[in-house]
């Protein structure tokens, strides 16, 4: 009986830890303080052009900046959401802001985007 039971617990125990997914972004460091980034290191940034949680950066400029994609089976966790794109892909967000990286950073902790386009392009924050 106590073997069912062990076997009971550590599968309720499995199958909660399954409905709780990692965060879509880490905090990294750069010459700014914190910052979010993907899983490789690079920073993340905002776009002021975004508004009511839907992206304004598509074609060339998601060319430029690459959504953070979100995988279908995404789910909301904490400060992040999942967007839907023109493009019918899903991205993340956070805070309500879409997440994008910027193709000209080079290695983790670069912040070579913030400020470009007269400053409508951001360092995400934690």
């Amino acid at each position: 009986m106590l073997t069912k039971t062990v076997l009971a617990a550590i599968l309720a125990i499995t199958m909660s830890g399954a409905a709780f997914a990692a965060e879509p972004a880490k905090t990294g460091q750069s010459a700014k303080g914190p910052t979010l980034t993907n899983d490789q290191g690079m920073t993340l940034y905002t776009f002021d052009k975004d508004a009511n949680g839907k992206s304004a950066c598509n074609g060339p400029c998601a060319a430029n900046w690459p959504p953070l994609s979100a995988p279908g089976d995404a789910q909301a966790s904490g400060g992040y959401t999942v967007i839907a794109r023109d493009d019918g892909s899903r991205q993340w967000a956070y805070r309500g802001r879409p997440l994008y990286t910027w193709v000209k950073d080079a290695k983790p902790g670069d912040i070579t985007g913030d400020g470009f386009l007269n400053g409508a392009w951001h360092v995400a924050m934690p």
